[in-house]
């Protein structure tokens, strides 16, 4: 299967509360809806916790800022995804999706990009 991995940061006006409840309820319901014109298999969401432990995770790498979540979504294979970006209905669904997501993510902070896993464990 292919994935996106699609690491969140969310606009510096929004509150973390908000932002987490947008996503999770408003944005969420948007792909579902989209599924189909999609052709995705998976959606999930990863929220960020524990801010106290990610700050030592951080410190102790010398690392940026954390990103405030996750969103996964798999495909069957690259072709679905070609598939789905290839039609009328796809090419729709992903702009709607796009304009809701820049009312609360910030695209300079943020990044996505397609995986394959590999399952060690």
């Amino acid at each position: 299967m292919i994935k996106l991995v699609y690491c969140l940061t969310r606009k510096r006006d929004i509150s973390s509360e908000t932002f987490y409840s947008y996503w999770l309820l408003q944005h969420a319901q948007k792909v579902v809806e989209r599924q189909q014109a999609l052709r995705a298999k998976k959606y999930v969401q990863s929220h960020a916790v524990e801010p106290e432990l990610n700050e030592l995770l951080r410190q102790s790498r010398g690392l940026d800022a954390p990103y405030d979540g996750v969103t996964e979504i798999w495909w069957e294979s690259a072709a679905d995804v070609r598939a789905a970006l290839g039609t009328p209905e796809g090419v729709k669904a992903m702009q709607e999706l796009l304009e809701d997501e820049s009312t609360f993510i910030d695209f300079g902070r943020s990044r996505v990009f397609l995986t394959q896993e590999h399952q060690i464990l």
